[in-house]
């Protein structure tokens, strides 16, 4: 099972989407052949941490094999998947978020299911090779198939788009068209120079595999001023993907037109990761230096963003500037190059996602009862729906970061190592913003739930059973919230597994390269850890020192 674990992740969610379109669309029949593959898939993803070897460093569960004959000519490209303490759980949130996806999307989605669903998927299988691809011609492929489905879905199911057909509602959006036209092309662009540094690599060192082209760079056989291009190329493509200020721009329509189960993937994951994987661990000397730049983008980003969540009015593109400014925080700790920044990071990352989808469902929920994205026009809700004010306060205090809630931990994390280990000023900064994040967010749930209740709740014809929560809202905010507590309470359940690969990366990236004459030759592959060398083809271990 170990060895094609992780091609069956792969594979079943195609599997599902070729089924959605393919049998009749009855009743509720697409819907529940996407919620039994996304639980399927979700299930098999749990194989992953029950059977990784902890304490052990590289990666596990690997898969690899040639795609083409080796010829003359043919592209060295190679089926090889793997996992490590860098991707095992971004694969496990993964899997969590596509049967909470199907399910928030179960009476929202009224027209065309069979399209949705079968993208849907199609998103998930793009998603899950991106974090184990370790090819990286195969990863490229991959990270483009997760633009298609995403800009599709964007254009045919934006909310405006439903708004428009929907008699009372509010078109405050820009339109799906629009805003998928403007992430595909903020996303795409980037991505056709990424593709020239891959195939750059792949003409010096005959290989796109990952391991063979890091072992390459680090000792120095390849061109460094050239290198210094391509770092570029990988930096751009992964920076619009999280987004860094200044690469933004397409989040605040996105984050506004975006179907629930697409936003809570949209953004953070797959950039986040690229910049750990690809940019500090292929480029560490070219990382290094762009690091400073980096580190002010990830303050300045985090003040941005909290400031002008601040004085949103429309409560989606709150969240979209809220957003930005929690990710500056995972760049922030990702170019300090210290070991507790690049684990608060990481578990930032997965905090992102499963707070980002609870306020994603509980943004939705508000937008579907009411038809209307405007703060102004809610007030007094927690007495109708005591569920959804509960655990909107809960999600809220998550973000905000309160101790005990998982948001604290990495937060922790990062501004504690930026403060000891890169600069003070920037910490004081971020900590700011920070603290400018439990202003937006508790000034939001006055609003909507404990301010005055304005005309159009009081005037809202439904019964308060139909406001509150639904049995399926419930089941996934219930688990989301608890994955909060369990996250903040027991945060060595996943810091544990992240830190045997980050140990890795900043052993790399702090290590000063040496190469022993054989070593280039007969290309041995020598892996490093924080602060321990093989010293069997080294003059002496106190030179590496």
């Amino acid at each position: 099972m170990d060895a094609i674990i992780l091609s069956l992740i792969l594979a079943t969610p195609l599997v599902g989407a070729l089924l959605v379109a393919l049998l009749p669309e009855r009743g509720k029949l697409p819907q529940a052949i996407a919620l039994i593959t996304a639980v399927v898939t979700f299930l098999m993803t749990l194989h992953l941490p029950a059977h990784f070897a902890y304490g052990q460093t590289g990666f596990q569960f690997v898969q690899n094999i040639p795609l083409f004959p080796t010829a003359p000519g043919i592209p060295a490209i190679r089926y090889h998947l793997g996992v490590d303490g860098l991707s095992l759980w971004l694969v496990v949130l993964t899997g969590l978020l596509a049967p909470i996806g199907v399910l928030a999307s179960w009476r929202t989605i009224k027209g065309r299911p069979k399209v949705y669903y079968s993208f849907f998927l199609i998103q998930q299988t793009a998603m899950f090779g991106v974090f184990v691809a370790l090819d990286l011609m195969l990863y490229y492929g991959f990270w483009e198939l997760s633009l298609v489905p995403m800009a599709i879905l964007l254009a045919m199911y934006g909310r405006t788009q439903a708004s428009r057909n929907s008699p009372g509602q509010t078109d405050a959006g820009p339109g799906g068209p629009a805003a998928a036209t403007r992430f595909f092309l903020y996303t795409f662009i980037p991505s056709a120079p990424l593709l020239v540094g891959i195939l750059w690599l792949y003409a010096k060192t005959g290989s796109f595999d990952f391991e063979v082209l890091r072992a390459s760079i680090y000792y120095r056989s390849l061109p460094p001023e050239a290198l210094g291009w391509v770092a570029l190329a990988f930096l751009v493509a992964f920076a619009v993907k999280v987004p860094v200020l200044g690469l933004h721009g397409w989040l605040p329509d996105v984050f506004a037109e975006a179907p629930v189960a697409m936003g809570m993937v949209v953004a953070g994951k797959l950039g986040l990761y690229s910049l750990i994987r690809f940019h500090v661990g292929l480029f560490p000397v070219q990382a290094r230096a762009a690091a400073p730049w980096l580190i002010a983008l990830a303050v300045i980003g985090i003040l941005y963003g909290a400031l002008l969540a601040l004085v949103q009015k429309d409560f989606w593109r709150l969240f979209a500037y809220a957003t930005l400014s929690s990710l500056s925080i995972c760049t922030l700790g990702i170019y300090g190059f210290t070991l507790a920044g690049l684990d608060g990071s990481v578990f930032q990352t997965l905090n992102e996602g499963i707070i980002g989808a609870a306020l994603f469902v509980l943004f939705g929920v508000l937008y579907d009862r009411f038809g209307s994205s405007q703060i102004s026009i809610f007030g007094g809700l927690a007495l109708r729906t005591p569920v959804l004010a509960t655990l909107f306060v809960i999600t809220s205090l998550a973000l905000i970061g309160l101790p005990l809630l998982n948001g604290f931990v990495g937060e922790f994390l990062v501004l504690s190592s930026t403060f000891t280990g890169v600069s003070r000023s920037w910490a004081a900064i971020g900590t700011l913003g920070v603290i400018l994040s439990a202003a937006y967010m508790l000034t939001l749930v006055q609003r909507i739930f404990f301010g005055p209740p304005s005309g159009q709740v009081t005037a809202n014809p439904e019964p308060n059973a139909l406001l509150d929560l639904t049995l399926g809202e419930k089941l996934i905010t219930y688990t989301l919230a608890t994955l909060m507590l369990v996250m903040g309470v027991c945060p060595n359940v996943w810091l544990g597994i992240i830190e045997t690969e980050t140990r890795d990366i900043v052993g790399w990236a702090n290590l000063k390269p040496w190469v022993a004459p054989d070593c280039i030759h007969h290309k041995c592959e020598v892996r490093f850890s924080l602060g321990v060398v093989p010293t069997d083809h080294l003059p002496s271990a106190g030179d590496q020192q």
